[in-house]
């Protein structure tokens, strides 16, 4: 139970991390009117939480 848990949290952390990151760079123009658009910093959130959620992936399915 907890696994599937911890990789559930991993995974929306990995793909939010991913959006916000698409979003920053100027690649995902979604929506029209989003302050997070073509802003660097927000490419950079992304990139960390992307890295957080494949640590807590990790994290989790290493074996004990």
């Amino acid at each position: 139970m907890l696994r599937a848990l911890g990789l559930i949290a991993g995974t929306v952390c990995v793909l939010l991390g991913a959006l916000w990151m698409l979003q920053g760079l100027g690649l995902v123009m979604w929506p029209a009117d989003s302050f997070m658009l073509a802003n660097r910093e927000w490419a950079y959130n992304g990139a960390v939480a992307m890295g957080v959620g494949l640590v807590f992936i990790w994290l989790t399915w290493r074996k004990r």
